[in-house]
């Protein structure tokens, strides 16, 4: 059972639920999971021709207690289509919509739907979030090697693995973002995520990109934005308020898929520690409406925490990625005393046991991220 399903079944009892997140997370498996769990229902395919065509007449059973509607987001006008089948059907069914990356967009195009809808993101598997055969330790390096996304995650191929990005990306790039967003050159833009894999935990700097790739800043910069809503990246910000000597430094380049990292054993680490963090703090406000942000820390002495778990504007978590360095950083031990965040935490790859230090804990993956 996935994580999401539990909190998707209650809020299915109020408004229509809809699911996003990246391309192959697992949206689909779990709204066919949910689908089961229902007295009746109905599964629609926008992109399955039959289905297309019972959607446009509305061919359902007034018994179906559920009706799952997929990829919806690619019927002309299906954001009125939806508000007028909700509005005049919502006291017979309950309402899933699910899509790729694509319908987190569309949705926050107007507010014709607003107040109807709970909108969930579903991340890969993680260590919190393991399928019950697998084991904490043997989780741990699938995702380090192949990373959390189902389908690559329970096969444990590398070489399928490789086989299976280089198709998902594929796909991303030609379908979701060539049709959302518009864009010609595709091809460059893919040089952009080959960059970009080996700059993980970096500052990203457009400026620098943008003369790589032999294109103008602002072009960089909505390629970013494009990459991200795409869920293929995501950028964490510096936090700098009440920090009177922080500075306002570029943001880092982080990746869904821990396997996409380029790089050492420290930086795909650091990669799978802030998906992690990402995915707690995506679920806490999709289900509780408080604003998260994941951020990092660094000032003009040049001192710099990895990441800063920031809850509506205040830090309550800093958390440090070490691969293999138990010693506490200055930087963790200054910003605990400092910001007293709820928690400290230094997370060290390839500790077994951790230990407390003044404000600080030292812990190793299982122990910090299997909660």
């Amino acid at each position: 059972m996935r994580y999401l399903e539990p909190p998707l079944i209650k809020d299915l009892e109020k408004k229509m639920v809809f699911l996003g997140g990246p391309r192959q997370c697992g949206k689909t498996t779990l709204a066919t999971a949910i689908l089961k769990k229902s007295p009746s229902g109905r599964y629609f395919n926008w992109d399955f021709p039959p289905d297309r065509s019972a959607l446009r007449q509305m061919e359902w059973k007034s018994s179906d207690s559920l009706l799952v509607f997929d990829e919806i987001h690619k019927f002309p006008g299906w954001k009125n289509w939806v508000k007028g089948v909700y509005d005049t059907q919502k006291s017979q069914h309950q309402f899933l919509i699910t899509g790729s990356a694509r319908i987190d967009v569309y949705r926050r195009g107007g507010d014709s739907l607003l107040g109807r809808y709970h909108y969930w993101r579903l991340h890969p598997f993680s260590l919190s979030e393991l399928p019950e055969r697998i084991k904490p330790e043997e989780g741990f390096r699938r995702l380090m090697q192949v990373g959390g996304f189902p389908e690559p995650f329970l096969d444990n191929d590398e070489t399928e693995a490789r086989r299976w990005r280089r198709e998902r990306l594929d796909r991303v790039l030609r379908d979701d973002v060539r049709d959302l967003e518009h864009l010609k050159d595709i091809q460059t833009l893919g040089l952009l995520v080959d960059l970009l894999r080996r700059r993980v935990g970096g500052p990203v700097v457009v400026s620098h990109l943008a003369k790589d790739l032999q294109v103008s800043s602002p072009t960089v910069k909505k390629w970013l934005e494009v990459l991200e809503k795409m869920y293929l990246i995501f950028l964490v910000r510096p936090f700098t308020r009440n920090l009177p000597r922080a500075i306002q430094k570029p943001p880092k380049i982080y990746f869904f898929d821990n396997a996409d990292v380029e790089g050492d054993e420290g930086a795909r680490f650091e990669n799978l520690v802030a998906t992690h963090l990402l995915k707690r703090l995506h679920f806490l406000e999709d289900q509780t409406g408080h604003r998260y942000e994941l951020c990092y820390v660094r000032d003009k002495m040049g001192r710099e925490v990895d990441f800063a778990v920031v809850k509506d504007g205040k830090p309550v978590e800093l958390v440090e990625a070490k691969w293999s360095d138990k010693n506490i950083t200055t930087a963790l031990g200054y910003y605990a005393e400092k910001l007293r965040p709820e928690r400290a935490l230094q997370i060290v790859g390839t500790l077994r046991s951790g230990f407390t230090k003044g404000r600080v804990e030292v812990a190793s993956p299982l122990e910090a991220l299997l909660k």
